[in-house]
This record gives structure tokens, C-alpha cells and sequence, in this order.
């Protein structure tokens, strides 16, 4: 379904602005925190292959759906913060 409203896109960003939003986005990457919990999902992905099409949330400690853990389980991303994460 070409044009449909429920696919996924891109934002419609200048070539300058996308250069930006590219190196924020990579910057914001590689901080330690978010190294740290990334090596930290990826050996907990190793250590249990059983959840290999879910995501680990390091808020509840637990894996779940991509779906539920990107939009905080229907709560959004507002309220998240880095107090409520743990590694």
C-alpha cells in the first residue's frame, strides 16, 4: 500500500538538518550510558536465545515486544526519565 498513513517515514528533513539530526543521533549513542546498556541487552540476548525477536527493557528488567518497550507500554515516552532505568 503505497501512501498508506500506518507505514513508517522518514522525517522530510533538509539535507543540512538531517546531517545535524545524524550526528546528534550518533552522539547520543555512544554516551556511556547508552554503551553500557547496550552491551548489557546484548549479553543478556546471548545468555537467552529464547527471546531472540524482543527487546529487553531496562526499566522492568524483563524482555518484552518491540512494540511494548519503544512506546513504554502505551504510556509513551514523556514520562521516562533516567532515574527509572537500571543495569
Amino acid at each position: 500500500m503505497k501512501g498508506s498513513p500506518l507505514q513508517v517515514r522518514k522525517q522530510k528533513l533538509s539535507p543540512k538538518a538531517s546531517a545535524a539530526k545524524a550526528a546528534r543521533d550518533l552522539a547520543m549513542a555512544k554516551t556511556p550510558y547508552r554503551r553500557a546498556a547496550k552491551n548489557d541487552s546484548q549479553k543478556r540476548h546471548r545468555d537467552s536465545p529464547v527471546n531472540k525477536n524482543k527487546d529487553y527493557d531496562h526499566k522492568s528488567g524483563t524482555f518484552k515486544s518491540v512494540r511494548a518497550n519503544r512506546g513504554n507500554d502505551g504510556k509513551g515516552t514523556k514520562v521516562e526519565g533516567n532515574a527509572n532505568y537500571k543495569i
